[in-house]
């Protein structure tokens, strides 16, 4: 990690300081502002009462489509290294029909 500094974000209207490397500095923003929207819209449906119940299932939100979209990757990654076998069976089988 890089020198620390403190960056300065606001979520669901409470300020934070949050100490992170110079290098992390956008990504900490970045991830304040996500987290700060999805609070938000947690906080506008009135269902959840409370910044630590909000905080939590904001939380569970985020993990929960984190862990989906590993799936995702790994359906993809499955499906492209099928069709990379596919292709590379085919090119061998016309490299050695030109062989032949």
């Amino acid at each position: 990690m890089s020198d620390p500094v403190t960056v300065s974000v606001q979520i669901l209207g409470k300020p934070f300081q949050v100490s992170c490397g110079v290098d992390e500095a956008e990504q900490v923003t970045a991830a304040a502002r996500l987290l700060d929207a999805r609070m938000n819209e947690i906080h506008d449906t009135r269902k959840v009462l409370g910044f630590d119940r909000i905080a939590i299932m904001a939380a569970l939100n985020i993990a929960h489509d984190y862990l989906a979209s590993q799936a995702d990757g790994t359906r993809i990654s499955g499906a492209a290294g099928d069709k990379v076998a596919e292709l590379t069976d085919r090119v061998a089988q016309a490299l050695a029909e030109a062989e032949a």
